[in-house]
């Protein structure tokens, strides 16, 4: 049995999803237990308990897996490290337990990793290739965010591939790396690149040595899906690739693949391959930004096979996951919308793309600066720029925030 520490969220639920899938008898502990992980891990049968706390260690424990939310000065932490019993982080065990073997397609990047990742696994899906996937997120195409997907134990026949969304933030309290180091994929895909996390990076280097670390680990006969309008991605790269690397743009039409709008509000669109029409797109999304998202999956799905026509197909069925650009119903005439946007780049997109798809609406923008990095000032000076299409901006202030948000949000409006 493996005990998971830090069970409740989303990518360590899915590790005891991907676990129980497995055979692995598996249980844990949360100090806050809450829907959707709580109902995921109910309907799964994996008992739970609240609190980290010294007494759930157990002799029927083979392995602890620790989640990168507990810290040393952890009363079930200690007890491990006291104890001298085996434990490993969640990624570690990923890596070990269901990748091994595996071709494996890394989603990486500041932003768009939830979407990216669920569109890249239902393209698969809908090829008949039954991949796995871990995503950090509800997708809107599968009831669960984790599966194992088809694997095989036969010589010479090959697992179906297996889609993770590929986290830069620190791996645990005594491994801080990047989570994406452990999986050593197949495909990365790298979809852009910018300064968060201020709480584990000092600056934007630490940040690309991470993932230039990343690309280390991809092998020769292997892809690198790269996001040609990030100069920050560039940069990165300039310090070696030994992999081939294909671009993605939605500005040059000479990149590897490129996206041009049929519509302005990004629901239909064309993906040229090496500056041949591959498909048309029509789908229920919008946005610049999952064009561009659309772009990489479409890159490392035909990496595995895919062909232009079921990639079409596939994207025209595509839901968003859950808190992204999310329509959700008002009885008072407004059209309401939630999108995770933790980022102002991010923001400035939503914003972008809400205006497109509502052209003449006015506007209401509703902050909620969650973060890390959103409750210091690391962002203070560009969320105005961000908010700027809004035409009239709110905030929920977090007790937690350490810079004069209203401040800020009044340059924004001016």
């Amino acid at each position: 049995m493996i005990y998971i520490a830090g069970i409740a969220g989303t990518f360590m639920a899915g590790i005891a999803g991907l676990a129980k899938e497995s055979g692995i008898p598996v249980s844990g502990c949360d100090a806050q237990i809450y829907p959707p992980m709580s109902t995921l891990l109910e309907e799964l049968d994996i008992p739970v308990k609240e609190g980290y706390l010294a007494e759930h260690i157990a002799p029927n424990i083979e392995q602890y897996v620790i989640g990168n939310a507990l810290s040393r000065s952890n009363e079930l932490v200690e007890a491990i490290l006291d104890q001298r019993l085996p434990y490993t982080s969640g990624p570690q065990w990923l890596a070990e337990h269901i990748l091994r073997g595996r071709q494996t397609y890394a989603v990486a990047g500041t932003h768009g990793k939830t979407s990216t990742a669920s569109m890249l696994a239902w393209v698969l899906e809908s090829t008949g290739l039954k991949p796995g996937f871990l995503i950090g997120g509800k997708p809107g195409n599968f009831e669960r965010s984790a599966r194992l997907g088809q694997t095989s134990n036969q010589t010479n026949v090959q697992s179906a591939p297996f889609v993770v969304e590929a986290d830069e933030y620190d791996t645990a309290f005594f491994d801080k790396r990047s989570k994406f180091i452990h999986y050593h994929p197949t495909v990365a895909v790298l979809n852009n690149l910018e300064f968060d996390h201020a709480d584990i990076f000092e600056d934007l280097t630490a940040i690309q040595t991470q993932f230039h670390h990343l690309v280390r680990t991809v092998p020769r006969n292997g892809k690198l899906v790269v996001n040609g309008d990030d100069q920050n991605l560039a940069d990165t790269l300039k310090q070696g690739a030994w992999t081939p690397i294909e671009h993605f743009s939605v500005v040059d039409p000479k990149a590897d693949w490129f996206a041009q709008n049929a519509l302005a509000d990004g629901s239909a669109f064309s993906i040229f391959h090496q500056q041949q029409h591959y498909c048309d797109v029509q789908w229920r999304c919008f946005g610049e930004h999952n064009m561009s998202n659309a772009l990489a999956a479409a890159a490392a799905a035909h990496f595995a096979g895919a062909t232009g026509e079921q990639i079409s197909a596939a994207l025209a069925s595509f839901k968003l996951p859950a808190k992204r650009l999310q329509a959700h119903p008002s009885k008072h005439g407004f059209l309401l919308y939630e999108d995770f946007a933790h980022h102002p780049t991010a923001i400035k997109k939503t914003l972008h793309a809400l205006k497109q798809m509502h052209p003449g609406k006015r506007l209401v923008a509703v902050l909620e600066p969650r973060s890390n990095t959103m409750r210091t000032a690391v962002h203070a000076e560009a969320l105005p720029a961000s908010l700027k299409q809004a035409d009239q901006v709110h905030y929920l202030k977090p007790n937690d925030l350490q810079w004069q948000l209203e401040d800020h949000l009044q340059q924004a409006q001016a």
